[in-house]
């Protein structure tokens, strides 16, 4: 059977290993070249193949490739933007399949979180009704570590070890000025529905006086009069209030504390930001000093820090996907199994993508203080060989050294154009 081609596409938010897959992808797919002629990868993400604007990877040489193992953002672009269901747009997965049949994509990998493990699978589904059968397969993303089955998901390990060395180091700085100025010192973190994020803020202290002295969990119902009260006690034991919130707390109603009242391209209600929320409720109610941070992107671009666990498992990922494809499977997803804490050991295991997609996992009550304001042991045992290891990229000059690709185009091959 003649080899046929790949489309590798990054979906959604970025992080600071998205880069190092898209490195294990192509790198293991070079080494097979009688199966899989070439890897094209979708500028924009999906857009690319719905627009048929493709980045011929086979243009870029070894060095450059095995240098986005080390480089952050999506180096072929990125995008929100979400297929609807195949009876709502039928036309969108047509224009794919005519694009994957226009350029002889045999095999499609897709790069990102739960959205679009359920493009991934859709697509598995009509390329076989429409006589074009792609095997699809799903490689995970996602800073919000909130994708079902796998037992972490690459991009989180690396934010994780981001918030907890901030927390730690902000919170030092706090401290040192706490007598006669800042009291109360608030970082929001990502996490619209599971406090993944917020929880690894927790590993920055062991002990009742360590930072951070608060944590607020989407899962946990926002209680303004008990925040305030353990604020309030935070500062007459210790001085100072260490507060790491996720941008998704939010009230018992189920309403979030920063809503803005917009939508994104997901459907996703748009949030406004609720570090400010929370210092406003600190100043009017306790009428205490305070500054606060938003992580944002920052949380989620700091390759300069990152976990070597984080970057081990994000390449091992997508030489997986690229392993599987080549075994004959399809509609599935490769998920990270742990083995044990102590060693921490883990393998990669597959998973169906019918079992993944639009699931969302939550952080488990377990892993939640009683009081509901902080992490417990066993949270602390699942994290800490996350964020564990250090993988520096190299510098130059004192800053990183990043690579840019050349993105040369694929020739298009078809005469209708598509608009998205």
């Amino acid at each position: 059977m003649p080899a046929m081609n790949a489309f590798y596409a990054q979906s959604g938010g970025v992080t600071a290993v998205i880069n190092t897959t898209a490195c294990g992808v192509i790198e293991t797919a070079r080494k097979h070249r009688k199966h899989i002629a070439n890897v094209y990868a979708g500028r924009n993400g999906i857009i690319g193949a719905l627009t048929e604007d493709m980045i011929d990877t086979n243009r870029e040489n070894a060095k450059t490739i095995a240098a986005l193992r080390h480089t952050p953002g999506g180096a072929f672009g990125s995008a929100r933007y979400k297929l609807k269901g195949i009876e709502e747009n039928r036309a969108e997965y047509e224009r794919l399949i005519e694009v994957f049949r226009a350029h002889n994509i045999g095999y499609f990998f897709y790069n990102g979180g739960n959205d679009s493990m359920d493009t991934a699978h859709k697509v598995a589904q009509v390329s076989r009704k429409l006589g074009f059968p792609v095997q699809c397969l799903g490689i995970p993303k996602t800073v919000d570590n909130d994708l079902p089955i796998t037992d972490n998901c690459p991009g989180f390990g690396s934010v994780a070890k981001y918030v907890a060395v901030s927390t730690q180091e902000a919170a030092l700085d706090v401290l040192s000025m706490a007598k006669t100025s800042t009291k109360v010192f608030i970082l929001e973190v990502m996490g619209r529905h599971a406090g993944w994020i917020a929880a690894a803020g927790g590993l920055a202290g062991t002990r009742p006086e360590d930072p951070p002295h608060i944590i607020l969990f989407p899962e946990v119902p926002f209680n303004k009069r008990a925040f305030l009260k353990r604020v309030r006690e935070s500062v007459i034991k210790y001085d100072y209030c260490v507060i790491v919130v996720s941008e998704g707390a939010r009230y018992r109603n189920g309403k979030f504390l920063a809503e803005a009242g917009t939508r994104d391209a997901f459907g996703h209600a748009q949030l406004g930001g609720v570090a400010p929320v929370i210092a406003q409720m600190v100043r009017d109610n306790l009428g205490l000093k305070y500054h606060y941070a938003v992580a944002d992107y920052l949380q989620r671009s700091a390759r300069h820090i990152a976990s070597a666990t984080d970057v081990e498992q994000a390449y091992a990922v997508g030489r997986a996907a690229v392993q599987f494809a080549l075994q004959g499977k399809t509609a599935v997803m490769p998920v990270i199994k742990r083995v044990s804490d102590k060693p921490y050991r883990w393998r990669i295991e597959e998973a169906p993508l019918s079992r993944i997609a639009n699931k969302e996992k939550m952080l488990p009550k377990r892993y939640i203080s009683k009081d509901g304001f902080g992490i417990t042991e066993a949270a602390r045992r699942y994290l800490q060989p996350l964020i564990r290891g250090e993988d520096y990229p190299p510098y130059i000059n004192g800053l990183p050294r990043y690579v840019t690709l050349t993105k040369v185009p694929v020739a298009a091959q078809l005469k209708t154009k598509f608009v998205v």
